[in-house]
């Protein structure tokens, strides 16, 4: 008797059977890490670690002490850039050569000089970010992923990435979260009238094409002279053709506020997005790269995520619930365990016996819960992988699914619901919400743009990737401004006629 393997289920694998490379979502960024495996489990340092598995090549560096400079005061170290260096090609799970990481050196110092403007503010505003909070962040990315307690921390580790930098990280982004909510709480709840005037203005707009895009943003410090800025955009789109996840290195380098949700600006119409923009997303093939797009105030790299017409989307919906069998020790195909013979037996009797929803669940918890009865709400049937698409499409509401045999255990599937719906449509509660985004966009931008004014930004002189930030108030004073209306700048999208183009963190009170 040989067992297959050959569906995937729906629920996350644990730890130790996961690919590599992983998605781990934060609290309100993207970060990425490699998920633990069985290979991952030996410890190593970070400069030896293997190709492809999110190494940085071993570098002379200068000592990790040696300040680069000063923002309000605060240091900023070798080492601060060094792990954030090591945290970003553990991220990506690329082999990243020390030139590689010397070309991205720059961005990382931006990032960190804003990061500490954030920090800055928020500590004025006597904002507290709890450790529980900060724990409970990381817990949902390890939870989110099938990984056991204390994994995300034990990998940092055997990386040689200190966990300071990820805390750090999530601390900032809890707390601008806060700030943002004091910013727009004397500016009231959105209103009927206009979630009214949005909708007639999206009844007006059906027929016309949308763009579910993705973005990095790259200012440019200088518009005389961007170089420099265009080099780092070749790099970083060089990074995401050899397979770098677009969301990851969004969260790591994208000056847009889109970055908080791993680039992604959601659906939007082509009067949403600058000029250069339209007419690159109008000819690329879903998924694909685009080369450097120059907007007002630097360049952005996109990628297309889908298209549709405004107003017309039908997508067949449906709800799901399982069982789980659990295998006792992970499978071989070829050589199945006796326990794992029994298991497939126990599942095709349950297929033919167990009916409906209820009796689902009901068998579900008899199996002690490994995987949870409902496998993730409402469900896109047409998102689905083409594997488990073709088990549910035709499978009749209240029937059981055949036995679904992954490397742990088997699953049985059973739709409770089924029907379509026009996700193009918005609801007036995802309009209120739309309609908040944008509200909070708006504070965002006002906000840093007039911190950064405020800032006193010294970077020693051998290291100017970050003391341009400090001048980019006088360029723009006399050249085209620093960055576009949507990423910083109002004064920049009018003058050159940039759109904004990105969506706007959501509202988290």
């Amino acid at each position: 008797m040989t067992l297959t393997a050959p569906f995937l289920r729906a629920a996350p694998q644990s730890g130790a059977a996961r690919p590599l490379r992983a998605i781990l979502m934060g609290f309100a960024t993207c970060l990425v890490l490699p998920a633990l495996t069985a290979e991952a489990a030996t410890p190593h340092h970070a400069t030896h670690a293997r190709p492809g598995h999110g190494s940085v090549a071993p570098a002379a560096n200068p000592p990790e002490d040696a300040i680069l400079g000063t923002i309000n005061g605060q240091v900023l170290t070798e080492r601060d850039v060094d792990n954030r260096g090591k945290l970003f090609a553990l991220s990506t799970g690329l082999n990243i050569s020390a030139d590689l990481m010397q070309r991205l050196r720059p961005q990382i110092i931006r990032q960190l000089v804003d990061e500490r403007i954030k920090t800055q503010e928020i500590l004025k505003r006597h904002i507290n970010v709890e450790p529980q909070q900060i724990a409970q962040a990381i817990n949902n990315i390890e939870s989110r992923n099938g990984m056991p307690k204390n994994a995300l921390r034990d990998r940092l580790a055997q990386d040689g990435v200190s966990l300071t930098t990820l805390i750090d990280q999530i601390r900032v982004q809890i707390g601008w979260m806060q700030v943002l909510r004091e910013e727009i709480s004397g500016r009231g709840r959105i209103t009927a009238r206009e979630i009214s005037q949005r909708e007639e203005a999206l009844r007006a707009e059906e027929g016309r094409a949308q763009y579910n895009v993705s973005e990095i943003f790259i200012p440019v410090a200088d518009p005389r002279h961007s170089e420099t800025e265009l080099e780092f955009t070749k790099t970083i789109i060089t990074q995401l053709r050899n397979g770098a996840p677009f969301p990851i290195v969004a969260a790591q380098f994208s000056q847009a506020q889109t970055a908080l949700d791993g680039g992604t600006m959601g659906w939007v119409q082509e009067d949403s997005l600058d000029p250069p923009v339209v007419e690159i997303v109008r000819q690329m093939p879903i998924g694909a790269i685009s080369n450097p797009v120059k907007v007002a105030g630097g360049y952005v790299i996109v990628t297309v995520n889908g298209k549709r017409t405004i107003g017309h989307q039908n997508v067949t919906m449906i709800t799901v619930r399982q069982a789980f069998f659990p295998f006792s020790s992970p499978l071989n195909p070829q050589a199945p365990t006796d326990q794992q013979k029994l298991t497939l037996q126990k599942a095709t009797a349950a297929a033919q016996s167990v009916h409906g929803c209820e009796s689902m669940e009901a068998l579900n918890r008899s199996l002690g819960e490994k995987h949870p009865s409902d496998p993730g709400g409402q469900l896109v049937l047409e998102r689905l992988n083409p594997q488990m698409r073709q088990v549910l499409a035709d499978l009749p509401v209240g029937q059981s699914s055949r036995p679904l045999v992954s490397s742990d255990g088997i699953a049985l599937l059973t739709v409770c619901t089924k029907g379509q719906k026009n996700i193009a449509q918005q609801s007036p509660s995802e309009i209120a919400d739309s309609l908040m985004n944008e509200r909070v966009e708006q504070a965002s931008r006002q906000l840093e743009r007039d911190l950064e004014r405020r800032s006193v930004i010294e970077m020693r002189k051998d290291d100017k990737t970050a003391s341009a930030k400090a001048s980019d108030d006088a360029a723009a004073d006399d050249e085209a401004p620093a960055k576009p209306a949507h990423h910083g700048s109002e004064q920049g999208g009018a003058a050159q006629g940039g759109k904004p183009h990105g969506k706007p963190v959501s509202d988290q009170g």
